[in-house]
């Protein structure tokens, strides 16, 4: 029977699969290093595969850092770690679609690789800007159990704080920077759709690093725009005269299928005999491309019914092919000149329904492109602290990003899709899932946010700490509570359509004892043990590593009941059903099998030895045979 690995893919192994897939002559082995061999790469063959010539002088283009390749080594290096559910810190546990993720915003992406792999519609986050008095993550990854409990903690092995102060006269200020945050990058772009974007706020200290780290991540054909955001009024004591009053906005596309789209100004349609119920309204059939860039799309129309023609123009063609207007045509979405006197048209033009265009944007609302011109009426860092101290009736946290500024970005990233996932991995204060309800309450979708937050602890000094919250995490959670109820307040007709919960997981070490090596999965426990569970696991917390480790959604419905004196749990209606008891009988195991689950999974101690787990196996494979089995 398998056992669960508990352990995150190896990157760097699935991409030399991909590679070996399309070029198998260029992966080969070389020594270890441990007297064995390992994969390996033939670069000077794979660049003549490619038609590119063997470098021989070494140079290129490139953009590179102290660090760059420890931090890239980081991102693909497997993780062991978890995420334990929280329910008493939580809101609406069983029946919110949003999470809550406290951790190290690193570890917590890593373990979101499998279950949320292209399913991320927008990112927006805020990270530390390094002017020389951020705090940055150190990382430095451990895995004795002593030094992570320091971590765990806040502090390193020297009893130093898990962030550390960047000063502008460190030597690798700009490399400790551009080495946080590459390995992020590159694992948040494995996490959105393929008409997904980033959105990265930044100022002017390291707005060249990021758009460079960006174009290796993302490619620089998929740079969007970069949006100024004016976050104060000036100053008169500043360096060189200039009041630096500008932050700036960074987007970036995951493919060239993203479009950022707002609600334009309400269109005309008309209601016509021909199509009785069923108004409509027309658009330009041309594109401003030419002849030589759309070839395609460079012929003549030609009016079926009066056999009038209308060549394109060599330097705006049309929009369509041939073969589509003869779709268009027979599905009457073409309109000649002549066709209704009431229009004044010298070409073709498209019909679009008014339904179609109301499922799209709203009642009677097209989509536009969007300016890089921030809207009014967004705010300024004053305006994010007002609101927050207003929500708290006292300041906690100073200079939060405004949320009618986050919810602008989010909206116009899913103006069609309003159910998309939204995710921000340094939350700080939850702005942003604070404006997820927000456009949610307003526009009726159901958008799910993902926040991650390192609980950073608050000074003791400080007002936050003085009012009761001891890390940052305490009042994210905080916010999207109290703004969760305010805004259902302001909308009362949203009902339970509204979700204003969260579950909250934290990430730790893993559940099982450190009884196995890399490699072995799990096929040999500690002599004389029972079990390799740690004693302070509850059964919630292995059923979230199970999720994980499948690569389940954290946010789908999970139930417990009792059978025959055993608790079993069933995830998202019987994607995976778990029974984590000792000894399990045979007639709850033949009863889970009835109910063919996709995925069942019990404990490897909860048999007292191999005939009960073929018997396990037998019974699963006459009852449900398509049902996966393993063991933890």
């Amino acid at each position: 029977m398998e056992h669960m690995k508990f352990e995150t893919p190896d990157l760097a192994a699935q991409n030399m699969e991909k590679l070996a897939g399309l070029f198998p002559g260029c992966v080969t082995e070389r020594p270890d290093g441990r007297g064995g061999v390992k994969k390996a790469v033939n670069f000077d063959l794979l660049r003549q595969l490619l038609g590119e010539p063997c470098r021989e002088d070494g140079e290129s283009y490139e953009f590179t850092w102290v660090g760059k390749k420890d931090s890239l080594a980081e991102a693909n290096r497997p993780s062991r770690m978890t995420l334990r559910p929280c329910p008493g810190e939580s809101k609406n546990w069983d029946s919110t679609e949003n999470l809550y993720l406290e951790g190290d915003n690193l570890e917590v992406l890593k373990l979101l690789q499998e279950a949320y792999l292209g399913k991320v519609k927008m990112i927006y986050i805020d990270p530390p800007y390094n002017t020389g008095h951020d705090f940055l993550f150190k990382d430095r990854f451990v895995s004795d159990k002593e030094k992570y409990v320091r971590r765990m903690g806040l502090l390193d092995k020297g009893g130093n704080k898990r962030f550390t102060e960047n000063p502008g006269g460190n030597p690798r200020f700009h490399s400790d920077w551009c080495s946080m945050m590459y390995p992020r990058l590159l694992l948040a772009r494995n996490l959105l759709t393929e008409d997904g974007a980033i959105f990265i706020s930044i100022d002017d200290h390291e707005i060249d690093n990021l758009k460079k780290i960006c174009d290796l991540v993302f490619g620089e054909r998929q740079f969007v725009a970069t949006f100024p955001w004016r976050k104060r009024t000036a100053k008169s004591d500043v360096p060189f005269g200039v009041s630096q009053d500008y932050e700036w906005i960074v987007c970036y596309a995951k493919s060239g299928s993203f479009a950022a789209r707002k609600t334009g100004t309400k269109r005309k349609y008309y209601e016509t005999p021909d199509f009785p119920g069923r108004p409509w309204r027309i658009h330009d059939l041309t594109k401003q491309t030419t002849a030589g860039e759309r070839p395609n799309s460079f012929f003549t129309i030609v009016n079926p019914r009066t056999g009038e023609q209308y060549p394109a123009n060599p330097n705006r063609t049309w929009a369509i092919t041939q073969e589509t207007f003869a779709v268009y045509y027979a599905d009457n979405r073409i309109v000649f000149p002549g066709d209704y006197p009431f229009l004044n048209i010298s070409k073709p033009a498209l019909r679009y329904w008014k339904q179609d265009d109301m499922a799209k944007a709203g009642d009677g609302f097209g989509l536009m492109p969007v300016s890089t011109k921030l809207p009014e009426g967004i705010g300024m860092s004053l305006d994010g602290t007002k609101e927050i101290t207003a929500l708290f009736d006292g300041k906690v946290f100073s200079f939060p990003k405004t949320m009618p500024l986050i919810k602008f970005l989010v909206e116009i990233s899913t103006k069609v899709d309003k159910d998309g996932v939204i995710l921000d991995f340094f939350s700080g204060s939850a702005t942003t899932a604070h404006a997820v309800m927000q456009l949610n309450a307003e526009d009726g979708g159901r958008r799910k946010f993902i926040m991650v937050q390192w609980p950073e602890q608050c000074g003791e000094k400080s007002e936050a700490y003085k009012a009761g919250y001891r890390n940052i995490c305490e009042i994210g959670k905080e916010r999207i509570r109290r703004a969760g109820e305010q805004i259902k307040g302001e909308h009362p007709d949203c009902g339970e359509m509204l979700d204003i919960g969260f579950r909250v997981l934290k990430l730790d070490e893993s559940n099982l004892e450190d009884v196995r090596t890399a490699g072995e999965c799990g096929r040999q426990t500690r002599q004389g043990m029972s079990s390799n569970i740690k004693p302070d696991r509850t059964e919630l917390d292995l059923l979230f590593g199970c999720l994980l480790e499948w690569g389940l959604p954290l946010s789908r419905p999970c139930r417990r009941e009792e059978l025959e004196g055993y608790a079993v749990h069933t995830y998202n209606g019987g994607d995976l059903i778990a029974c984590f008891g000792e000894h399990v009988p045979e007639n709850v195991i033949r009863e889970i099998a009835r109910r063919k689950p996709l995925r069942a999974v019990f404990r490897d101690s909860g048999f007292a030895a191999s005939p009960e787990k073929l018997n396990v196996e037998e019974l699963f494979r006459i009852l449900s045979p398509n049902t996966r089995v393993k063991v933890i």
